[in-house]
């Protein structure tokens, strides 16, 4: 069997215990293609999903604000205006523990980030279309992956020197 159908299998259960489709991943998004013009060509590459996120605010009132989010293969960029001129909060992968918390209710579903110093960052979006939470959840596996296999190759080579190291260590010896 090829491991990229293993992937996919694995990926649609994953989709359907969050309790989303697994088709929503591969809906097109049309505001993409229309503001991707402001992004570099290196950029574009790596974005992942963009649209609208509603995010609680961190003060006593707690209300709900609308945010332009860009969710790339390393992090997820939250916009305070819709041109994403106005940058208010870059979250990286690498800081984020994991999405938890993910519930249903009424036209909303309800996600709850938590950052690996703990800090909780509580999201919604609208409708079963967004699938935001499983897109990051995705995001985060993946780069976790990455970088997995990244810190694995890096302890191989340590371990093991080089070819060109090992022969010129032979040619020395008598």
């Amino acid at each position: 069997m090829k491991k990229h159908t293993v992937g996919r299998r694995l990926q649609r259960r994953l989709y359907e215990a969050l309790g989303h489709s697994y088709s929503c991943l591969f809906v097109q998004n049309s505001k993409l293609t229309q503001n991707a013009t402001d992004m570099t060509g290196s950029d574009i590459s790596h974005v992942l999903k963009e649209g609208e996120l509603e995010k609680r605010s961190d003060n006593l009132l707690q209300f709900w604000k609308r945010k332009t989010c860009v969710l790339t293969t390393d992090s997820l960029n939250i916009y305070t205006d819709n041109q994403k001129k106005n940058r208010s909060k870059e979250l990286k992968l690498q800081s984020i523990k994991k999405v938890d918390c993910v519930e249903r209710t009424g036209k909303f579903v309800y996600f709850t980030i938590v950052t690996t110093d703990n800090k909780e960052i509580d999201f919604r979006c609208s409708g079963e279309e967004n699938c935001w939470n499983a897109v990051i959840t995705m995001a985060l596996i993946d780069f976790q992956n990455r970088k997995a296999i990244q810190d694995f190759k890096t302890r191989q080579e340590s371990e093991n020197p080089s070819l060109g190291q090992q022969e010129r260590c032979e040619a020395r010896a008598p």
